[in-house]
């Protein structure tokens, strides 16, 4: 007479591993947990863009007060050279500091007593909600081309 293990008063060994069922459901939460967080993480990135080239707008903006300081004209030297914002002003982040996500520049129309400055996206910031900022010698700033408003852009 063969005898079972249970009938011997030894518990059967508990099976071990998942059911297609309980992984279908890690599965599922997974992807809600990701679809969640990956539009918000990828934001949060782009914010951080988007302060950065603020920063290097505002920069350029110095380096517009000290050229009219020195020359009293915004648009040339007193030797008559054109103005021109120095490499490390042009792009955000700086060269060496990554690829360029925005192209800093003068907009055209520079005079011996306004200028307007251009924060461009490029790169992987093309298309942002932002748009392009600028900033103009009387310290106004706006962005054009995007979704956003001025007020959510520059705070």
């Amino acid at each position: 007479m063969s005898t079972t293990r249970r009938s011997q008063g030894i518990p059967a060994r508990p099976i071990k591993g998942f059911t297609l069922m309980e992984l279908m459901i890690v599965v599922a939460i997974i992807g809600i947990l990701s679809a969640i967080a990956y539009p918000s993480y990828t934001e949060y990135v782009r914010r951080g863009q988007r302060a950065e080239a603020r920063t290097a707008l505002l920069e350029a903006a110095q380096f517009m007060q000290r050229f009219y300081a020195a020359n009293d004209r915004y648009d040339q030297t007193r030797a008559g050279a054109a103005v021109a914002l120095p490499e490390y002003l042009r792009q955000s982040p700086p060269p060496g500091g990554g690829s360029a996500r925005y192209t800093i520049q003068l907009a055209d129309g520079v005079s011996a007593t306004a200028y307007t400055l251009q924060a461009i996206p490029t790169g992987s910031m093309v298309g942002d909600r932002c748009g392009t900022f600028t900033v103009n010698s009387a310290g106004q700033r706006n962005v054009t081309g995007g979704t956003a408003t001025m007020a959510e852009c520059w705070r």
